[in-house]
């Protein structure tokens, strides 16, 4: 547990912007790592707090899920507006999926597994990317392409116990 603790102090010197954009909150509690207590899940099982991640596609917006239409993947539960959102999921599931787990895409290109706001998005290729909150959006936006490469060359390391 102590060379855990140090190995955290090293990394938030070496990665004090990142952290400094984030709340002291958001850092008092450690994050889940999603591949081992259920991809996309959280705090609890429930994908993107509930969000249903196919709207994001369909309808260009953050809409909540209802508990009529869940289905379970990789751990998690998903929740659906509709049973056409349901469908279309259960069809292309990686398809429809947020990127890093459902983690914030800035933390991920920091190195940091960070919780997201559902309503902070962007859809870049076909592919959605989630955001911690509307000024770490602000920020990733600046670079998106340059993040992205950083986030996918580091996202499988974060998840290594």
């Amino acid at each position: 547990m102590i060379l855990r603790h140090l190995n955290a102090s090293r990394r938030t010197v070496l990665g004090g912007i990142a952290l400094s954009l984030l709340p002291l909150a958001a850092r008092a509690a450690p994050p889940v790592n999603t591949l081992k207590g259920g991809l996309f899940g959280g705090r609890d099982d429930t994908a993107i707090l509930g969000y249903d991640t196919v709207a994001y596609h369909t309808d260009g917006r953050a809409v909540k899920g209802q508990d009529a239409y869940v289905h379970a993947w990789m751990g998690a539960r998903w929740k659906f507006a509709s049973q056409a959102h349901l469908d279309l999921f259960k069809a292309a599931p990686e398809k429809y999926a947020p990127q890093y787990g459902g983690y914030c895409a800035y933390g991920v290109s920091q190195g940091y597994l960070v919780k997201v706001e559902p309503d902070q998005f962007k859809l870049i290729d076909g592919k959605l990317y989630l955001n911690y909150d509307a000024s770490v959006q602000k920020k990733w936006l600046e670079d998106p392409a340059g993040y992205i490469r950083r986030a996918d060359a580091a996202f499988s390391g974060l998840l290594k116990p």
